[in-house]
Parts: C-alpha cells; sequence; structure tokens
C-alpha cells in the first residue's frame, strides 16, 4: 500500500515535449527547475491525486529481450545510483518521449521529472522517481483592474485538478524492473505512454492474482453458471466467492471451489474453463496466493447482485452473507400463469 502524504518533492525538471509527426519541437530546459513551497504544495496535490483515488495497479518496466533494454530502466538505474545526475538524465527521457511520438494522435505537453523523497510504500519509506506530463489546456478568466473599468482576458493554462499522464517508479526490486505505478486519463494513446514509452508489464504480486481470479470466476459465473443454473445462483456464485475471498488471508483452490460451488457437477466445468480463459487473466497455473483485502473490497464494490426480470422488475440481493438468498428467496413455476416466480420471505419493510 502505497501513502504519498510525507512524500517530499526533492528536484523537479521541466521539458516541452511535442508531437514528433507533425514536426512539432522539443525544448530542453538548461537547468532543474527552482522550487519554493507554494509551489511544491500545488505540485504534490496535482501530482499524486490520481493515485490516491486510483486502485494500486503495479507494474514493472520490462523488455521482451532483457529489463536492461528498456530505456526508462536504464534511465532509472542511473538516477537511483547518482540522484544528482538527474536533471541530465530528464533530458534523455524526454528526448526518448518525443521519439514515441509518431502518431498524429499524440498530443504535446509539459515533462515533469522529479526525485522523490519519503515515499511510504508497505510502511517503509523509500525513494521513488515521478514521471508526469500535462497536455489539455483549458481555457480561463483573468481579471484586469484598468482605470475604471474591469478588464475581462481569456488565457489558457493546465488545470491542476486533473494530471494527464504519469508514473511513480520506486526504488524497489530493481532486478526484477522495479515497482510501478502508471496514470493515464486519456484513453485515446494508451499504447504511447504504457508500452511504446514506458515498457510497462502488469506485476503478478497478490494484488494482480485476486483481483484477476476474481475477474475470471465472474466470467464462469456468466458463462456456465447462469446456463447451467439460473440468475440466482450465478449472484450466489459470486456473492460465496468474494465472502470466500473476504474471510481468508490465503487462497486455496481446491478449498475454495468445496466452499463456493453448490452443484460438485461444476466443478470439473470451472477446472475446464480455467484450462481454456485462465491464460486471459494470467491464472492457468495459479490455485495457491495471498489474498489482497484491498483488491477483494474493489472487486466487491464492483460485482452487481441484480436480478433483471422480463417484467420491467429488478430484485438487489444487498447482502454480505449469501445464505441469505437461499434461505428467503425462492424460485418456482406457476403452472396457471405458465411463468416463473420469486418468492421473498421479510419480517418487515425498511425505510
Amino acid at each position: 500500500m502505497i501513502n504519498l502524504y510525507p512524500t517530499q518533492i526533492e528536484t523537479l525538471s521541466l521539458h516541452r515535449v511535442g508531437n514528433k509527426n507533425k514536426s512539432e519541437s522539443l525544448f530542453l530546459s538548461d537547468e532543474a527547475f527552482s522550487l519554493n513551497d507554494e509551489i511544491s504544495g500545488l505540485l504534490k496535490e496535482y501530482f499524486f491525486k490520481p493515485f490516491r483515488e486510483k486502485e494500486e495497479n503495479y507494474f514493472k518496466l520490462a523488455n521482451e529481450v532483457d529489463v536492461e533494454f528498456n530505456e526508462i530502466y536504464k534511465l532509472a538505474v542511473q538516477i537511483f545510483e547518482d540522484p544528482d545526475s538527474i536533471h541530465e538524465a530528464s533530458k534523455k527521457i524526454a528526448k526518448y518521449l518525443y521519439d514515441q511520438g509518431d502518431h498524429p494522435h499524440i498530443k504535446s505537453g509539459e515533462l515533469y521529472v522529479s526525485y522523490l523523497h519519503d515515499v511510504v510504500l508497505d510502511n517503509k519509506k523509500i525513494d521513488a522517481i515521478g514521471i508526469f506530463k500535462s497536455e489539455l489546456k483549458q481555457d480561463f478568466l483573468q481579471f484586469d483592474e484598468k482605470s475604471n473599468n474591469l478588464d475581462l482576458l481569456i488565457e489558457q493554462g493546465i488545470n491542476i485538478n486533473k494530471l494527464d499522464k504519469g508514473c511513480i517508479i520506486f526504488n524497489v526490486e530493481k532486478e526484477e524492473g522495479y515497482k510501478v505505478l502508471s496514470v493515464d486519463s486519456n484513453r485515446y494513446d494508451t499504447k504511447y505512454w504504457l508500452e511504446n514509452f514506458l515498457g510497462l508489464e502488469p506485476l503478478t504480486d497478490d494484488n494482480f492474482l485476486t483481483k484477476n481470479y476474481l475477474k475470471f470466476c465472474q466470467n464462469f459465473a456468466k458463462d456456465v453458471v447462469l446456463p447451467a443454473e439460473d440468475k440466482q445462483q450465478e449472484v450466489l456464485f459470486m456473492n460465496k466467492a468474494v465472502n470466500h475471498f473476504a474471510k481468508n488471508d490465503e487462497f486455496e483452490e481446491t478449498n475454495f471451489l468445496n466452499e463456493v460451488m453448490d452443484n460438485p457437477e461444476l466443478i470439473p466445468e470451472f477446472k475446464h474453463y480455467k484450462v481454456e480463459k485462465g491464460p486471459k487473466y494470467s491464472i492457468e497455473d495459479v490455485s495457491n496466493f495471498d489474498i489482497a483485502n484491498k483488491a477483494v473490497s474493489v472487486a466487491r464494490k464492483k460485482i452487481k447482485s441484480v436480478i433483471n426480470l422480463d417484467t420491467n422488475i429488478q430484485i438487489k440481493l444487498d447482502f454480505v452473507n449469501p445464505e441469505s438468498a437461499e434461505k428467503f428467496v425462492e424460485k418456482g413455476w406457476d403452472e396457471e400463469r405458465q411463468m416463473y416466480y420469486y418468492l421473498v420471505y421479510f419480517n418487515k419493510e425498511n425505510n
């Protein structure tokens, strides 16, 4: 888990990176920017806010041959070994980013490269490198007093409430390609930032495995449980799956299946589905891992426990204990109406 509140921006280098495809220029600052407390405070909020709001999906710097061929990795190693070299290294980072801008959709913008102190990662203070880019400009109003009149000017600038692109490279797990977080608010050019520039691959840590295994279960529920059983059983399976993850610290697949699978005949179906679809979620060979509680909480919020009926009625199964649906909701068939029905038991209506 990351805590950026105590983090200090030690140095800041500013450059402007144009679109190479459009023959726009690359502007490199000769010297690092001189920070003061007011600007540092604003930049901390601008740079770090997206990382506090976003789910912590970690990456690593990579290359199809070896991580040492990743340009950003090489420069990160240099910076961590000699923090005083960061400004000269930032020029190389800006030049490398400029070289990736060979598509007309890539927007020009300002590049910020900073050395960060006191980043708290997993309760340990470490150093990190921040690489951020602002792209989209917004109009804003400026006012000027002239004699007896108030003049109105329209200017353009950066909205410091929305960072366009950014990554933080943590000085841990160097041999594996460092631990990295990345954000990208603009969906039109994700390959440019994540792949072409940074060369990131997902880090298969506990958070990654927890999140992907639950996504896999959600698709199994939709593709297998729903056709074989019904919507109620699909919802029940996912609630049991999430609750199993929530109450355990470690995941073991056999125990999981025995606990959450009401119909034993679906266990072979689950294993077959995992062989077929597991590679998509990078869990084909995974049957044991430590459960990441934060990933479980995020998954619980995203899973919809709703049964939509063709009579324009919704039944929302909003409960922590999935056994409630089996005890208090019954499904049946009405011969006279030739329709299915749900029978719901309750003591009183809550306002």
